[in-house]
């Protein structure tokens, strides 16, 4: 597979990433731990190198899974993951809401180290900004970690540019993660810009729309009780409804190509910028191999516009995630 460098940060990758936050749940019951383990290695063997995790996913069960998965290879991979929940580090207890003190962020640093079975955290980004915290002293704790050996990269998860700069000014970020797809277009107007500008790297999640750009849903789906997206506006029936207009162009397009609708997804990410690196999740090996195979796609600058054009007439329906939720982003 191709590789790609996350802005100036020297930090090289593949140019797809494998997000592993459902191999634990999230989008419904977790599946086999064995099972899990042999796609992550099934993932490295057909070229992908970076592996997202976070604490809060299970809490904690995503991380040991990826670090049991991938301690053979450690050191052929990058490993990232993410801080910034109020979780009981013991317990593995939610307490609602979000927790950056240093004193907390370094403790959360040496248990991810634990679960992940290494002794450096590659990419270690904010989940979502802390406004209780100024972010020169978030940076300034990632800077420390940073220093001591214990983490190789900074980064941050849907925050605003504003908070980007501040945080970049004490410790130069490696990468922001933030949704963006087909399926959700804001970063464009200012993150997007911004991240040239500072030659910071962009890892968009979501990148096939939590499933809806492969074409697999209308309004018809039922979705388990246990999977976000029965909690989350746009994938309401009347929204997906109205939604599908989006789907019909990739289709389309994928028609054309003869590519499947995924790829046409992924492939117009990756036609964005050198700098963006995707990481679509998946707990199935022929969803997998479909996603690489993305990399390989050549979208032109007429498919690109073909795309642009028809997609930019349609105005999305419902909010991309819970009120709940979107009210921790863009701090």
């Amino acid at each position: 597979m191709k590789k790609r460098i996350l802005g100036n940060s020297g930090l090289e990758v593949s140019a797809l990433g494998l997000g592993c936050m459902g191999m634990t749940g999230v989008y419904g019951p977790g599946t086999d731990r064995k099972d899990m383990i042999r796609l992550i290695l099934d993932a490295y063997e057909r070229g992908i190198t970076m592996f997202d995790t976070a604490e809060s996913y299970g809490p904690f069960l995503n991380e040991e899974l990826v670090g049991e998965a991938l301690q053979p290879i450690r050191d052929q991979v990058v490993i990232a993951t993410k801080f910034g929940f109020d979780i009981d580090l013991a317990t593995g207890t939610r307490k609602g809401g979000t927790n950056s003190r240093p004193e907390h962020i370094k403790a959360v640093a040496d248990a991810a180290l634990k679960r992940l079975r290494t002794d450096r955290i590659d990419l270690f980004y904010q989940h979502r900004v802390d406004p209780a915290v100024p972010i020169e002293d978030v940076a300034g704790a990632v800077k420390e970690l940073i220093d001591a050996g214990k983490v190789k990269h900074f980064g941050m998860s849907e925050a605003s540019v504003k908070t980007i700069r501040r945080a970049h000014a004490v410790q130069p970020l490696a990468a922001v993660q933030s949704e963006y797809s087909l399926f959700w277009r804001e970063p464009e107007l200012e993150l997007l810009p911004a991240l040239e500008e500072l030659g910071i790297g962009f890892v968009p999640f979501s990148p096939l729309g939590a499933g809806f750009l492969t074409g697999s849903i209308n309004e018809h789906t039922k979705f388990d009780a246990g999977d976000f997206r029965a909690h989350v506006p746009r994938f309401a029936p009347d929204a997906i409804k109205a939604n599908l207009a989006l789907v019909d162009i990739v289709k389309t397009v994928a028609l054309k190509k003869g590519i499947t609708p995924a790829q046409v997804a992924l492939g117009w990410l990756l036609a964005r910028k050198e700098w963006i690196v995707p990481i679509p999740g998946t707990t199935r090996l022929h969803r997998l191999e479909e996603n690489i195979e993305a990399t390989q796609v050549a979208l032109d600058a007429g498919d690109i516009k073909e795309i642009d054009e028809a997609t930019g007439a349609i105005q999305i329906q419902g909010a991309r995630l819970p009120e709940s939720v979107l009210k921790m982003a863009g701090l």
